[in-house]
Order: C-alpha cells, then sequence, then structure tokens
C-alpha cells in the first residue's frame, strides 16, 4: 500500500470482467471505506480502499502484509486526503477488505464461466471436494471407454482409475462402504480404508475430506505420510447404521456391469484357439485315446457346449476338470459388480483360487492396478445332483441385503461342467428351457432383487457328463444348441494294461505284468465283464489298504488281486 492509500496488486489475478451489482457492492465498499471513522477506535478516518487498476510499482510475490512501507511526494490533488496511517488496526481492517473483494471477484468470474463455451472457460470452484473428479474421459460414439490393456504376453489387465468416473462408481456408493467399515472396524488410517473398499488413497481422500467437513468422522490421531486415524462421530454412527440396514457389505468397490463386459470379451474362450500340444499338456496325467482327442481338440476349439456321455468310471469328470487346462492360465474378474445401487458378489473362495502376482514381475507395475479386480486360475465349476434353479439366478440375503451371483456369472471365460446329469433335484426341461437361449445368443438375463432384468455375458464352454443317452434326456432343439456330443468308451484291454503300469509307481506299488494278466483272463474275460477306466486305480486302492492294515509291504500278488476283486465286485 504506498502512500495514497493504493494497494499494489501485481501478484493478484488479471481483472475479471465485473457486472454492474458487483460494481455497486465494491462502490458501496470505497464510500464507506472513505467515510468511515476506524472500527477498532484509533479515532482516524480510514483511508480509500485501493484500486484494481493500480499494478504499477508491486514487487512480485509480495503480500500486503508484510510489504514495507513507501514515502512518496504528495500533489496538489492530494494535498486534502487523510494522512497515511501506520496503526496496525488500520492494516488488519484494509487486509480484510481485500479478502472480500478478492472473493467478490473470484465468485463473478466463476460465474461467468459457467456462461461461455466449455472449451475456453475456467471450471468454477468445485462446492465439494467430489466435484474435482470431473474430468473428460476417453469417449468413442459417445459412450465412455474403460482403459484395459494387455501385457507383453498378451494378458488382460485391469488399470488403476484415476477418478470416480474412471472407477464407473458414485461417491456415495464409496462413502457408504467406507462408513460401514469403520462402524464395523472403530478405527482406521485413510490408506487403510482405501485398502478396504480397493481404492486409490488419492480419490479415497477427496471424500474423507468431505466427511470430516460434514463431521460424520473425526480425526482421532496423526498417521504417516499426511494421513490420519479416522473414527466416526456420534451423527456420522447413526448414517452408518441407516447405510448398515440397507446392506451389509462394506468390502471392495463395485465395478460396472459395462467394464465387465468389457474384460469378458477380452479373456473370452472364443478368442482362444489351443492346439494339440495344450491338449496333450492339459490330459497329460489321464490316458485317453487319440480318436476321442481328435474329436475333444475340435470342441474345445470351439469354445461352445458339449456332451459327454458313457458309461461310469470311464473319465467324464475327469475329462471336463481337464478341459480348461488347454486354454490361457489366468483371467482377471471383479470382485463385486455394481448395478444401480446393487452390489453383486462374483468372486467366491469356493469355486476360484486366488493367484496374486510375482512381487518381482517387471511386466506389470502392481501399483497401476485396479485393485478391485482379482487374479484367479482360469475357473472349473462343476455343479452335480445338488444343482437347483436357485443355484441359476441372483441369491439374495435378506437379513444383510447382500447378493451372490449364479453359478454361470461365476465361471465366465471358464468351464461349467453339469455333472450326472439328469440326476438333479430339478428337471431336466426345467434346465434345458433356462438355459436353451443363453447357449445360443452367448448372454444371459439375470432379475435383480429391486425386480430390474440385466443382461450380463454368458461365455464359458458347458459340459453336460451323463451316464444316460442324451436323447433320452433332451429333445432335438436342445441338442442342436450343445453341437458337440462325444461318447467316452470303455478302455481296451491294451489301455486297461497301461493303466496298471500307470496307477502301480503312484500307489507304491512295484507293477507284475503276470499278476495283470492273471487279473483279465480270471476276472474279465472268464465272465464277460466290461473293463473300465477306474477300476485298476480302485483295485490298487483296495491292496494298499490291505497291505497297511497287515502292516506288510505292498504286493501286487494273486491273493491279494483275489481280495481286492472280492470285496470290489462283491454286487456287481
Amino acid at each position: 500500500m504506498n502512500c495514497c492509500g493504493n494497494f499494489m496488486t501485481s501478484n493478484l489475478p488479471p481483472r475479471p470482467t465485473m457486472n454492474k451489482d458487483l460494481l455497486a457492492r465494491l462502490s458501496g465498499i470505497k464510500s464507506l471505506a472513505a467515510g468511515r471513522k476506524d472500527p477498532v477506535g484509533s479515532g482516524v478516518a480510514m483511508q480509500q480502499p485501493p484500486s484494481l487498476s493500480n499494478t504499477s510499482s508491486a514487487p512480485p510475490h509480495e503480500t500486503i502484509a508484510d510489504k514495507p512501507r513507501r514515502e512518496v511526494p504528495m500533489n496538489a490533488s492530494q494535498s486534502n486526503a487523510p494522512p497515511a496511517l501506520t496503526s496496525p488496526q488500520q492494516d488488519v481492517v484494509l487486509a480484510e477488505m481485500l479478502q472480500r473483494i478478492q472473493k467478490l471477484t473470484h465468485e463473478t468470474s466463476a460465474g461467468s464461466a459457467t456462461s461461455e463455451p466449455a472449451s475456453n472457460s475456467t471450471p468454477p470452484h468445485p462446492a465439494s471436494p467430489y466435484a474435482t473428479e470431473t474430468r473428460p474421459a476417453t469417449t468413442k460414439n459417445g459412450v465412455r471407454e474403460k482403459k484395459f490393456e494387455k501385457n507383453n504376453s498378451g494378458e488382460f489387465v485391469p488399470t488403476e482409475p484415476e477418478s470416480f468416473q474412471d472407477a464407473g462408481v458414485t461417491p456415495v456408493e464409496v462413502e457408504s462402504l467406507i462408513m460401514k467399515f469403520l462402524l464395523n472396524r472403530g478405527e482406521s488410517t485413510g490408506r487403510g480404508i482405501a485398502d478396504q473398499v480397493k481404492i486409490p488413497f488419492a480419490v479415497v481422500e477427496k471424500i474423507l475430506r468431505q466427511l470430516k467437513q460434514d463431521q460424520l468422522v473425526a480425526y482421532k490421531d496423526a498417521a504417516e505420510i499426511n494421513d490420519y486415524v479416522y473414527v466416526l462421530s456420534g451423527s456420522g454412527r447413526e448414517r452408518a447404521r441407516r447405510y448398515e440396514q440397507e446392506c451389509t457389505y462394506f468390502g471392495s468397490a463395485p465395478v460396472s456391469l459395462s467394464d465387465y463386459w468389457s474384460a469378458v470379451k477380452l479373456q473370452s474362450l472364443q478368442d482362444q484357439n489351443p492346439g494339440l500340444e495344450d491338449l496333450e499338456r492339459a490330459f497329460a496325467d489321464l490316458l485317453i485315446n487319440p480318436k476321442m482327442l481328435k474329436r475333444l481338440r475340435a470342441a474345445i476349439n470351439s469354445g461352445r457346449g458339449m456332451f459327454l456321455f458313457g458309461y461310469p468310471g470311464n473319465g467324464k469328470t475327469s475329462i471336463a476338470e481337464r478341459v480348461t487346462r488347454c486354454f490361457g492360465e489366468h483371467i482377471w474378474i471383479p470382485r463385486a459388480l455394481g448395478v444401480d445401487g446393487e452390489i453383486i458378489r462374483v468372486f467366491d473362495p469356493n469355486h476360484h483360487e486366488e493367484v496374486p502376482l510375482p512381487p518381482d514381475r517387471g511386466i506389470l507395475n502392481q501399483s497401476r492396478i485396479d485393485r478391485r479386480w482379482i487374479r484367479i486360475r482360469r475357473p472349473t465349476i462343476i455343479a452335480g445332483g445338488e444343482l437347483t434353479m436357485d443355484n441359476l439366478e441372483i441369491t439374495v440375503n435378506r437379513q444383510s441385503g447382500t447378493t451372490e451371483a449364479p453359478l454361470q456369472l461365476k465361471s465366465n471365460c471358464g468351464t461349467l461342467v453339469i455333472d450326472d446329469f439328469g440326476r438333479q433335484r430339478m428337471g431336466t426341461d426345467e434346465l434345458l428351457n433356462r438355459w436353451i437361449v443363453p447357449l445360443e445368443k452367448r448372454y444371459d438375463f439375470l432379475n435383480l432383487p429391486s425386480g430390474k432384468k440385466i443382461e450380463v455375458p454368458f461365455d464359458q464352454l458347458v459340459i453336460f457328463s451323463t451316464n444316460l443317452e442324451p436323447k433320452d434326456l433332451v429333445d432335438d432343439a436342445f441338442l442342436r444348441r450343445i453341437p458337440y456330443k462325444i461318447e467316452v468308451c470303455d478302455p481296451t484291454e491294451d489301455e486297461f494294461r497301461s493303466l496298471f503300469r500307470i496307477m502301480c509307481p503312484k500307489m507304491g506299488c512295484e507293477h507284475n505284468e503276470d499278476v495283470v494278466s492273471y487279473l483279465i483272463e480270471t476276472h474279465y474275460k472268464s465272465i464277460n465283464r466290461p473293463f473300465r477306466c477306474c477300476q485298476p486305480r480302485d483295485l490298487l486302492l483296495q491292496v494298499k489298504n490291505m497291505c497297511l492294515f497287515t502292516k506288510t509291504n505292498m504286493l501286487l500278488t494273486r491273493e491279494n488281486v483275489d481280495f481286492a476283486v472280492e470285496n470290489y465286485f462283491a454286487i456287481m
């Protein structure tokens, strides 16, 4: 401030365009400053407020509080002006007046900017931290695209979101998870909260600041690296309880359904083309007829459904379990899906095996991975006679308000085996009518607890394994949608002998070809008993258990084989 009472504003922002209302308000402030006595009791008149256009002599980065006074000669026109004052109270009042002027000009600038085109305007000052997340998103044909990428080996990788918009969630959804977590946990650091909801700390911190401002959380203590220990306040506990009455889930923030569709397409089985080497590696521990292996190769490459039928004990379930090994070893799935406020849990430790990234892996920067996704082994889900219609729909726990994904959604990008088809508690017609469209269209419709119907991907290899004849179970319309029907035949005598040679070392027994020949001639050919693939293993287990009981060396002898056959085929 110079001796004339003018402010030096070289370090202020450029003067914005002012409307008439603001100019009138500023004129009132100037008149008040010119004619009003010192409000703090100095007994002298206040100096005139600064002129916003006087910006000629202030040095850069100098504030009013610490700027030294400069003595400037007064001209004749200034001789009647009030004398320059040096009281500290005068400086305080003028500093407060400057802040009011800057606030008014900033509000006017923000208001005028909203009326201009978005490309040439400055974003308005946000009313809350959530508003700072509005940044342009990558779009294609007007639809936002999730930025997914693949590493050098072609593996799909979900990238870390930089805002709520990138994550596909709303701040209110994340807020409810945070408050329910604090209600159950009691206290946590900001980074501990971010790790719980699997959202970057830089994004979660904005919500925590707003909750602190709204007095819903409080600081209990300081934590390392500009962090705090958060606890709920009294009003925060009340709001958290209301959130918990709707749904008790407070785990990972959900992934949007559109992002899940994109991930399934990038990891689809139909884009995989396993070769002969992949099949041989997948079935290395099984003895499979070359003719059947050739038929399996075509069915697996199609990525569509197949029927495995034949007599029990020939390895239909074992074959179905190993089909998934032919494809890529790992996939990424979301821990939970979010659809219109409903959270559907997808990751299930009972069916999914987590495979964390190696800590020293250089291809993927783990700090950039979206932790709402989890890396698992490509799933193989088996449902037997316990399968019901409820397992194929979204299940709701009415007490907790949580929802669970159906089996077909959990098996996407993997294999779903319907074992012992025809022996389920539900009728075959009911099951086939439920899936007749998804098997052909590769998408399914599910009903949310709210009554809304959503479309989800149906992208897995469905294998029906049965001991019954397929044409006796289903009609032609359904068989047409299962393009491959493969019969698992009985093994030949040579294959039966080979199975003994494979299984004896695994059971800790020395192979004896003479005893195997005795078994075949005495207990099979003489009574026309058919060979089954499971019988060499089962008979050797009988011998092993008897030797363990008698505490004798495990030997494949005729006496031991007779004992095993008598027990195993007692009613067969």
